[in-house]
């Protein structure tokens, strides 16, 4: 049994190993793109109150409105309760577009914008650096992580079979990583302990991720969860499918139109949810609707639905998170699962180790592959030491 899975171990991992590097080592380097990037650009996500109060929303809103190009237009804001934070203001055009403004002035201190650096681990992730296709064709680049991803699997689950010690001394011994026996015992060691610590994660990241890979699988997963996929197989959020809608409606107004009359009242809503929700996270309005984030255990991207009146400010409509519509959750758990948000900044860190060792274990295999091929060429099955 145990040969069969070494094969299985060794010939799925020779050819999708880098790949499996490469995709590990980027989701790592995602991890903390957030904090990273607010480290490096503090004059964009920064402002100093100077004892002032923020201007009113539609005046912050009409503020950065004179600054953009023709034909875009502002479509939400998103406050957060940190009076030294900028405010984020989603844009119409392009996609997923947004700026940051000082509260207290209205001036615009940036473009909410990926640095470069995360931005190509981001396409490296997901896509192998590829570019999407037009029309009807294959993305390549996305299949490929895909199938990989799917491999990797196996891969770890016959490592388990591989692994699996017959008495507790082995247990033990298989456990720990030799730091003074020699390059070759700490390789194995790496390979062998190091995929075992980060099995459980390695497989959560990849299970999760694979519902970006493939509409087949997603289907599968959020079925087990008795959650039917929507259409279109996206993992959008809420925000970005209501900026979405936004979008179409801005597009139906005259030209002339600069957010003065749909915002006139987001101030009066603003306040009346931030007196509903003192402990809230940030709290976002768009035309009509608003959500208000906390700081929650599990799904980081859950939020309370709210809906309100244009024309007076009065709120009409209140969802709160335990009454979403499942698919809406799943989402967001699946991508707090996936990043290992779910937990706060102890699993981020957990996440963040798992998946650098998910790098090394390709890396670590090549070299005891290479190694046994040098000492017994006709045994390429296994990677025990002699």
């Amino acid at each position: 049994m145990k040969k069969a899975f070494r094969h299985i171990h060794l010939w799925l991992s020779v050819p999708f190993g880098l790949i499996i590097t490469l995709v590990c080592f980027s989701g790592a380097m995602l991890v903390f793109e957030k904090e990273v990037t607010q480290w490096l650009r503090p004059e964009v996500f920064n402002v100093d109150p100077q004892g002032r109060q923020p201007l009113p929303m539609d005046e912050v809103v009409r503020r950065v409105s004179a600054t953009l190009p023709e034909g875009v237009q502002v479509t939400g804001v998103t406050a957060f309760p940190d009076p030294t934070k900028a405010w984020q203001l989603p844009l119409s055009k392009p996609a997923k577009a947004s700026v940051y403004a000082n509260p207290y002035t209205g001036e615009v201190t940036g473009r909410g914008d990926r640095l470069p650096f995360f931005a190509t681990m981001f396409r490296l992730h997901r896509w192998l650096l590829d570019s999407r296709p037009s029309g009807d064709g294959v993305f390549w680049g996305k299949v490929v992580v895909g199938t990989s991803t799917l491999l990797f699997v196996l891969v770890l689950v016959s490592g388990i079979v591989i692994w699996w010690p017959r008495t507790r001394k082995a247990l033990q011994n298989s456990l720990k990583i030799a730091v003074r026996k020699g390059w070759r015992r700490f390789w194995y060691g790496l390979h062998v302990a190091g995929g075992m610590y980060a099995l459980l994660l390695l497989l959560v990241m990849a299970l999760t991720g694979l519902t970006w890979s493939f509409g087949w699988y997603r289907t599968g997963f959020y079925a087990l969860f008795g959650v039917e996929a929507q259409a279109g197989g996206g993992h959008g959020s809420h925000n970005a499918k209501s900026q979405e809608g936004h979008q179409k409606q801005q597009g139906r107004k005259g030209k002339g139109d600069k957010n003065t009359d749909r915002t006139a009242h987001w101030q009066t809503v603003y306040e009346q949810l931030k007196q509903k929700n003192p402990d809230a996270r940030q709290i976002s309005l768009s035309d009509g609707s608003a959500s208000v984030s906390v700081n929650r255990f599990g799904n980081t991207r859950g939020a309370d639905r709210y809906q309100f009146d244009t024309r007076t400010g009065q709120l009409t409509g209140y969802t709160p998170y335990n009454e979403l519509d499942n698919s809406g959750k799943i989402r967001g758990w699946i991508y707090s699962m996936h990043v290992g948000s779910w937990g706060g900044l102890l699993t981020r860190l957990l996440w963040f180790v798992a998946a650098l060792l998910g790098a090394t274990l390709p890396l670590t295999g090549y070299y005891l592959w290479i190694r046994r091929l040098q000492k017994s060429p006709s045994r390429t099955s296994g990677h025990r030491p002699s």
